[in-house]
């Protein structure tokens, strides 16, 4: 793939949509298509939701706590399951939300954004909550090597709203800063007229005004959670993100894999086609 990550979502959306597939093989749900819950398991999982999301979507989302679950050999299949779905075209992001300082963070970065990394991913979820600042040599080598970063600012989860609504020195929600400081990041390297590369985790169930969030500058993508299983629906691409609804990633996770491997093609496209016409009213 060539191009900076912010343009490549951004092509991907516009060809294929909003929906990202998320690959998040629970226990129940590998058992609900016939896998046993082990490593060859959702390795097998992770496969399958690759060929079934290959055609119809351009962006998936592994889990990458329900690899790791299982120590090395989980791993050794998270691998297999990033690989495929990168031959395939996809655009995939690892959700591993990694947040540390130093050398720490940097080897997180080296294992998830440098290409030939067995773990190679397009995009890395992190945590910002040592600091924005602790992220940037992990910025600078998403930057490098085309691959891109979404930045935790406004969760769905109702645990985090003491933290994220709380109220910085200026007066300002930690949200609204976390958006303030990596927008000022992305517009630093990025095109005029592009999108950025740094983008954000922004809950489909969130409140902006109560976060206080307004539309940011130069657009980015947002991973959008809380889709499907979690509440939220198409109409909510505008109901929530207003004008900043054409960056959204509408990530959705149980709403489609429980149709199971015989109904996955199906919850998908007809997934896609809901979220087509939510942005055509």
């Amino acid at each position: 793939m060539t191009g900076s990550f912010g343009e490549r979502v951004r092509a991907a959306l516009a060809a294929r949509g909003r929906l990202c597939v998320g690959i998040d093989p629970h226990a129940a749900l590998l058992e609900s298509w016939g896998l046993e819950d082990s490593a060859a398991g959702v390795r097998e999982f992770g496969l399958r939701t690759v060929d079934a999301a290959a055609a119809r979507v351009g962006i998936v989302k592994p889990q990458v706590s329900f690899f790791e679950r299982f120590g090395s050999v989980g791993f050794a299949a998270l691998e297999d399951v990033l690989r495929a779905a990168r031959d395939a075209g996809l655009i995939v992001i690892a959700d591993a939300k990694r947040g540390d300082i130093g050398t720490t963070m940097d080897a997180y970065a080296e294992a998830w954004l440098t290409p030939g990394s067995p773990l190679e991913a397009d995009a890395l979820t992190v945590n910002p909550f040592l600091g924005v600042g602790a992220l940037d040599t992990t910025f600078a080598r998403a930057q490098e090597h085309g691959k891109g970063v979404f930045v935790l600012a406004a969760t769905s989860n109702p645990e985090a709203a003491d933290i994220q609504r709380a109220r910085t020195a200026a007066e300002q929600a930690v949200s609204a800063e976390i958006v303030a400081q990596v927008s000022t990041r992305n517009a630093r390297s990025t095109p005029s007229g592009e999108w950025g590369s740094l983008g954000f985790v922004i809950g489909a169930t969130v409140d902006w005004t109560d976060a206080g969030l307004t539309r940011f500058s130069p657009p980015a993508p947002i991973l959008a959670p809380g889709f499907g299983a979690q509440g939220a629906g198409p109409a909510d691409l505008h109901a929530r993100f207003t004008a900043s609804a054409a960056m959204v990633i509408a990530s959705e996770s149980r709403s489609i894999l429980s149709a199971g491997p015989d109904g996955i093609a199906t919850a998908i496209d007809t997934r896609v086609a809901d979220y087509r016409k939510a942005l055509d009213v």
